[in-house]
């Protein structure tokens, strides 16, 4: 039997020691809260929405926003497109069936 606590502990320390490797010509976003680097500037306002709801200020409020519905409308559209091919696959076996 395991200890969960000492589990819980361990990943805790292990999330907290993370370094990250970002390349020296990248461009990197860093959140001024927990030094962790994104690619992306909304992926930078979607972390500090999520992670330090408490801690923002207006501005990254708005950020976190903006962000947020333009994945939720990139994510809307993924789902569309998936439901097409999805029914485009069915509807192609569908056909090849009633052939064969």
């Amino acid at each position: 039997m395991t200890d969960t606590a000492t589990q819980s502990a361990a990943a805790t320390s292990t999330a907290i020691d993370e370094t990250y490797d970002v390349p020296a010509d990248a461009t990197a976003y860093t959140c001024s809260y927990c030094g962790r680097p994104f690619a992306r500037e909304s992926w930078l306002a979607l972390h500090r929405g999520l992670a330090h709801p408490s801690e923002l200020d207006d501005e990254e409020v708005e950020a976190f926003r903006a962000a947020h519905d333009e994945e939720e409308a990139s994510l809307s559209a993924f789902r569309l497109q998936a439901l097409g091919a999805l029914v485009l696959i069915y509807f192609g076996f569908l056909m090849v069936y009633a052939l064969v």
